[in-house]
Order: structure tokens, then sequence, then C-alpha cells
């Protein structure tokens, strides 16, 4: 019988050693549980039902959350919101300092942390040998993404603000903001340069080109995807954090008068959107404010999620014709 079904899974109907020719209509009766005659088991069917479920719950909590800020904070947007400041005087409602201060949070850390980031991965990927103290620093690199914010914002207030007299300013959220994303800057261009075949490496070398320029011409590009993602996600956690914040970069939402006053703001006190979310929900009391600041913060999350794919596809080696 095991000769028998061998000559079905070759695809040729033969005549059997007893004499007997298998055709495919026999083979299913002949090889029960094979792949042309599957075996439909309760459980398989009810690990389905349940997958579907959690897949249709997950979209339904997203749909709910994204409906319910949109539902109370969309009548709150307005020109007005989003181009001037809070001023009881002027009898006006506006985030625009906050969104100016993001941006300047968002510059002044990606400016330090981006090469930096890169420039550790790529040494310790690359040129680094392994031994026991990569193991260290790479240990180094998870347990400090996985420090809770409070405590970077603690040590922000105290070394930088304190220690280093910078007081409650954009330089010291910043420089707190920096400790916190280069682990993840450094992780993900890490697992990216991984994925780049080593047929490549050895190809340039058997090619006579450098250490330098294979990594530039050849293993950056290749892991390009890899590596945007992981800076648009330290972007995501910039926009998205408030603890640190609170305890380094205050909660001033002053908006600068005319750009040459731009330089001056990295040394004062700024709120970003969410230390401002976080103050009109709580201490304010405008909840119609913080839902406004709400649907900002899913625009802004909702575009970096595009930007990290779209970036990822163009600048995508291994599609390029």
């Amino acid at each position: 019988m095991k000769n028998d079904a061998v000559l079905v899974c070759s695809g040729a109907a033969r005549p059997t050693s007893s004499g007997h020719i298998i055709t495919e209509a026999t083979a299913e009766k002949a090889v029960p549980g094979s792949i042309m005659n599957k075996v439909s088991r309760p459980t398989d069917k009810l690990l389905s039902v349940l997958i579907y479920i959690c897949a249709g719950a997950s979209v339904v909590l997203l749909a709910g959350i994204i409906i319910y800020i949109l539902k109370n904070g969309v009548g709150v947007i307005s020109t007005e919101f989003l181009t001037s400041v809070t001023s009881v005087l002027k009898g006006t409602v506006g985030i625009a300092g906050n969104i100016v201060n993001t941006l300047m949070i968002i510059c002044l850390t990606m400016i330090v942390a981006a090469p930096v980031g890169v420039g550790a991965a790529v040494y310790l990927n690359e040129y680094a040998k392994k031994g026991r103290l990569i193991d260290i620093i790479e240990f180094a690199t998870e347990t400090l993404a996985g420090i809770p914010s409070i405590i970077f914002g603690l040590f922000g207030m105290m070394f930088f603000g304190q220690t280093l007299k910078m007081g409650y300013s954009l330089i010291t959220g910043a420089c707190t903001l920096i400790l916190m994303v280069l682990p993840l800057i450094i992780r993900n261009t890490q697992e990216a340069l991984k994925t780049v075949p080593d047929s490549y490496r050895h190809g340039a070398v058997g090619l006579g080109a450098g250490k330098w320029y294979t990594i530039r011409t050849i293993l950056l590009p290749s892991a390009m995807p890899g590596i945007i993602t992981g800076v648009i996600l330290a972007i995501g956690r910039i926009v998205g954090e408030s603890a640190a914040l609170l305890f380094t970069a205050g909660s001033a939402k002053a908006l600068p008068k005319t750009l040459a006053g731009l330089f001056p703001k990295i040394f004062q006190s700024g709120g970003t959107l969410t230390i401002q979310l976080y103050l009109s929900a709580t201490s304010e009391g405008d909840f119609n404010t913080a839902f406004g600041i709400a649907v900002i913060l899913l625009i802004i999350v909702f575009m970096i999620n595009f930007a990290a794919k779209t970036l990822a596809v163009r600048f995508d080696a291994t599609r390029r014709k």
C-alpha cells in the first residue's frame, strides 16, 4: 500500500506492483488525511472562529475609540484653534504654541538621535567583534528600551535640569528624549542590517570594495526600509510622550512673535500637545480642548504610519528595477 501511495504522489497514474491502477479519484480513499483529502477537525474550526472574533474585536475597539474622539473633538477644530494661543484677555483658545513646541522637540531630538543611533547600530553590527562587551551593550540598549518614561523624566530633571543648570526648557526635554529613543533606533537599525544577506557583503569584498564603501552603497540602502521605520517610530514616541516632558520641558504655551524668537525658545519652557492634553483634561477641566488636541494627535499618528509605509516602499532597494 505504501508503494501505491508513492506512485500517486508522483502525479502519474501507473500500475502498481499488485497490477492495479491508482488515479486521483482513488487517491483520496487510498491516502486518508493527505493534501488531497484534508481532514476537518472541530478544534481547527474553533480556533478559526476565535481568530476572527479577536480580529473583529480589535477593529471594532479601534473604530469605537476613533469615532468617539472625532465626535467630541471635530467641532472644536478651527483656524483660530490651530493658529492662536489660549488667552483670557483676548478670549481665544488655541494650540499653536503647543504645535510649535512639539515640532521643535522632534527636530532637536532627531538631529542627534537619528545619526547617533544609526551609527551605533552600524558599528555594533558591522565593525565590533562579537564578545562579552558587545553582549553587555546590546543588553543595556534592550533594558533602556523597557524603562518607564517617567524614570527618564526624573533623571532628565535632576541631571540636565538641575546639575547642568538647563532648567525647564525644550533643550532639557530633547536631551531626555534622546536617551529614550536611542535604544529604539539602535535595535531597529541592527535588525534591519541583519536582514541583509551575507552574500551581499561577500560579493562586495570579492569585487574589491572597502568596508565603508560596502556599508554606504550596499548595506544601508538595502536596510533603509527598516531604518526609516525605526526613525519614524521614534518620532511617534516623541509625539506621544508626556510624563518625561512634564518633568523636563514644562508646560508653557507661549508662541514666539517672530521667526528670530524660535532659537531662544529652545532654552525656555514649552509644553507639547500631549502635555496640554493632560493639563486640559485634569487641572483646567477643559474637555473640549482636550478632545480637539486628541483629534490632532490622531491625525499625526495616521500621518506617521502612512509616511513609514510609503518611505519604506520608496527606499526598498529590493523592489527597484
